[in-house]
């Protein structure tokens, strides 16, 4: 049977300063095959606490550049998945801006409706979410500072497990 535990923001948040200039030499860098954003969110997620989800196809994992679901690394993906999520792994739910804290994740849509974007939220300014992210690097860059057509939040609720 399933448990649910905590996710560990914290561990999350450091990650996401440690690595916010860098690319952790154990994962594939992505950012010349569409960014690397959702990839560094998901090494987030994951330092937080989350445990991989092998399911094939619908699963979100990384074990090598050749063997990873495209959960880990597509925005879209990794959407569907945290928000579908039944099974093993970390789950969320879709959210308003003020239903976000420390830990959870951004997701930026072009005005066509393409999700492009994923940032890890590692703090706030007043209401003003701080975010961290890849493809164009930032550490606690105010997300009032982008430019986007739609902007969804996603709090991650806690991770299962066996």
């Amino acid at each position: 049977m399933l448990k649910t535990y905590p996710y560990n923001r914290e561990k999350a948040a450091v990650y996401a300063k440690k690595w916010a200039f860098e690319r952790n030499p154990r994962y594939m860098r992505f950012d010349g095959i569409g960014g690397d954003c959702t990839s560094f969110v998901s090494q987030c997620l994951f330092s937080g606490g989350a445990v991989m989800n092998y399911a094939r196809d619908v699963g979100w994992y990384y074990n090598s550049p050749t063997d990873r679901a495209a959960a880990w690394s597509g925005v879209p993906y990794l959407y569907n998945f945290l928000t579908r999520n039944r099974s093993v792994g970390p789950f969320a739910e879709q959210t308003e801006a003020d239903g976000i804290e420390t830990g959870d994740l951004i997701q930026l849509g072009d005005a066509a409706g393409r999700w492009y974007h994923s940032l890890f939220v590692s703090g706030f300014e007043g209401s003003d979410p701080l975010v961290t992210t890849h493809t164009f690097d930032a550490f606690a860059r105010p997300l009032s500072s982008y430019t986007f057509s739609f902007v969804r939040y996603l709090h991650i609720i806690a991770v299962r497990n066996w």
